[in-house]
């Protein structure tokens, strides 16, 4: 797999510019296909009070609007940093090809953006996680999944 700098370029341009226009954090994402810039993002949590509007989500986000559709088979993503769990599974939920990165998670956690602990979390037992995690009604747990099945017009994902 072979990256574009121009690509990468653009990216951190975008998380510096995030920055010094006062919009949000120091992060920014291009998704490309076939050469192209589908769409772009950045970080955006502060702005939106929404802890999911990292700069690999919105960038997921538009490119999914932009194509109509919620899989982005034959993009890849060009993002300013390492990207953490939670963009890292957007990614790969996305069904992108590929992830370009600058900046390293360590170097995230250098300036405050540390997010190790989220991948110590997912390797705890269920009980023994700090968010509180309580299974209720394990009777109805499959229910949804049970009429999933049988729905034949269910789009696949």
């Amino acid at each position: 797999m072979q990256g574009n700098p121009e690509f990468m370029r653009q990216a951190v341009d975008l998380a510096v510019e995030n920055v010094t226009l006062g919009r949000g954090g120091p992060f920014g994402a291009v998704i490309v296909r076939d050469g192209e810039v589908i769409a772009t993002g950045v970080n955006r949590v502060t702005a939106t009070n929404d802890p999911t509007a990292h700069a690999e989500v919105t960038a997921i986000r538009e490119a999914c609007q932009v194509l109509g559709d919620f899989a982005l088979p034959g993009c890849v993503i060009y993002t300013s940093c390492e990207p953490c769990p939670m963009c890292l599974a957007a990614i790969s939920w996305a069904r992108m090809d590929g992830i370009f990165y600058s900046g390293t998670a360590e170097d995230a956690a250098d300036a405050g953006f540390d997010d190790a602990f989220l991948y110590e979390e997912m390797k705890r037992p269920v009980g023994e996680r700090k968010v509180p995690e309580v299974r209720l009604l394990p009777e109805r747990g499959r229910e949804s999944f049970d009429v999933w099945r049988r729905l034949m017009t269910r789009v696949d994902y």
